[in-house]
């Protein structure tokens, strides 16, 4: 933690003494030279210029607390129960944790690298230290199981949207949960379902994952994409962003409650990025032309045999090659 404060101080880019940083800390010359060999440790770039101190050389986007709820509107504000975490085995397993402690409100999590991160079908994802966004929210819907039909295409959306309000260009979404640019994979969405806590109200933890600063991914064995990328001038602070993502997400969430899915499903198709073209469905099961959702969420290919409904759980598209 206390690397972080460092790290902090020392985000102007400017060179710092070590007496400063010392007295800045509450800690020795000695302790300060261990927490930059421990920011060295993890990933941090810093110079250390002779007779002068110390400077950190590559820029740094911090998350905090209070910025990311500065940027709430007040009814989010008001409603969620935010954590922060430097380094969390996957926020939706903090999510978890949070409501088995008997957290008030929508718990919130946020961390800047996860170790055991996962995506969709329990695959890994890949959550470096300090460049992208893992963020998780714990949601509460009424009516059962059947009510949450298209949760995940729903939560999609509000991330486009979002996106494309700070500026972001060219989003187009993958069923049944990916985030695309043009250049590849932006980030994606888990949803998992927690049960029902009394008859007719269940519980869901929503996890997305944003691709921001990341710059390379030499383990990832697919097409991906990152905001810096985009503009390495524009400013994509992980605090507005995820300020924006916890604002959509409570919004979204309580107008999907209110209106369904179909309020949000000409929202969806305007960014599908399987239409019209040629799909092969997991397996090889089913083989033709995209022709975007139904009213339930399901993803609807026309082949030989007519159009066929696939839903999302039971198998995944590729596009034919």
């Amino acid at each position: 933690m206390k690397s972080k404060v460092l790290v902090s101080l020392l985000s102007d880019g400017q060179v710092h003494s070590g007496e400063r940083l010392a007295r800045e800390l509450g800690v020795s010359r000695t302790a300060v030279w261990k927490q930059v060999r421990r920011a060295l440790d993890e990933g941090y770039e810093i110079d250390t210029v002779r007779g002068r101190g110390y400077r950190l050389v590559t820029p740094v986007d911090l998350l905090d607390a209070d910025t990311i709820l500065a940027g709430l509107a007040e009814p989010a504000r008001n409603r969620i129960a935010l954590t922060v975490l430097d380094e969390v085995d996957s926020t939706n397993t903090e999510v978890l944790r949070q409501i088995s402690k008997g957290a008030t409100g929508v718990p919130v999590a946020i961390a800047d690298s996860q170790t055991k991160g996962r995506g969709r079908r329990g695959k890994p994802w890949r959550s470096p230290r300090g460049e992208n966004l893992y963020l998780s929210a714990g949601l509460t819907f009424h009516g059962g199981f059947s009510v949450l039909d298209g949760l995940s295409l729903v939560l999609g959306v509000a991330v486009a949207e979002t996106l494309e309000g700070l500026g972001v260009p060219g989003v187009r979404l993958k069923w049944p949960n990916d985030i695309f640019l043009p250049d590849g994979k932006l980030g994606g969405i888990l949803v998992e379902l927690q049960g029902e806590l009394q008859e007719g109200v269940v519980r869901v933890i929503a996890g997305i994952g944003i691709n921001v600063h990341m710059s390379r991914a030499d383990d990832v064995d697919q097409p991906w994409a990152s905001l810096d990328q985009i503009s390495s001038q524009a400013d994509w602070s992980r605090n507005r962003i995820a300020s924006a993502l916890i604002n959509a997400l409570l919004e979204s969430a309580e107008t999907f409650a209110e209106k369904g899915f179909s309020f949000f499903q000409e929202s969806w198709q305007a960014r599908d990025m399987f239409k019209g073209r040629h799909l092969v469905a997991q397996g090889g099961e089913v083989i033709g032309v995209g022709c975007g959702i139904d009213g339930q969420g399901n993803y609807l290919v026309e082949g030989v045999s007519g159009v066929v409904a696939i839903r999302a759980g039971e198998i995944s598209l590729r596009v034919a090659l």
